[in-house]
């Protein structure tokens, strides 16, 4: 990411610096204006969002977000319930499924999170994610991609708890991508028509 500031599409809306890549990838586009930074609410949403950020540790987040239905497809729509019952079998197969990311490990992590999750009470996944969200009124609005962390102080008491609670592939930076994607934070740069308040 450049250090600039927002940038203004063909559209004439103000986005974020990879509204550059939005203009040309309408996947981006859409995800930048309509989901990324809303607030996500719900164990199995959460879950689905803590899968699809470990996947994407290491990779584009546009591959994520072009195989995005395999995975719902592949894991259950992401249903806790469902993935904590998957068996070596359902690893297997999810190994042999060209629609997801075919990482071992991250396919186990995946496995054993919906196992601690399933151990949690409704709502708990919930609660302890956005308990880690901070006050929105000590964080200004970024200016450029450069005022934007890559890890902060709650990012790494979230991965510390999930870790607690036996979650996998939840560092501090997978934990701060998450805190963005799901609304925890709100890392839209001052100017962004999707910034809400």
């Amino acid at each position: 990411m450049s250090g600039s500031g927002v940038v203004i599409g063909a559209d004439g809306l103000a986005r974020c610096p990879w509204g550059l890549e939005a203009e040309t990838l309408a996947d981006y586009r859409v995800y930048h204006d309509t989901e990324w930074g809303h607030a996500v609410h719900g164990d199995d949403a959460l879950f689905e969002r803590i899968s699809l950020e470990a996947f994407q540790s290491g990779l584009s987040w546009l591959t994520i977000l072009r195989r995005r239905e395999g995975f719902r497809a592949a894991f259950a729509g992401f249903s806790i319930e469902k993935v904590a019952a998957f068996t070596e079998e359902d690893a297997e197969r999810l190994l042999a499924d060209p629609g997801i990311i075919r990482n071992r490990a991250k396919i186990a992590a995946t496995l054993a999170n919906a196992r601690a999750a399933a151990e949690l009470a409704p709502g708990e996944l919930d609660a302890l994610v956005w308990s880690h969200a901070p006050d929105a009124a000590t964080r200004p609005a970024p200016r450029s991609a450069a005022d934007v962390p890559a890890v902060t102080p709650e990012s790494t008491a979230l991965a510390k708890a999930l870790k607690k609670q036996g979650f996998r592939f939840v560092g501090p930076t997978t934990a701060y991508a998450l805190m963005q994607a799901c609304g925890l934070v709100n890392d839209h740069l001052a100017g962004c028509h999707a910034r809400k308040g």
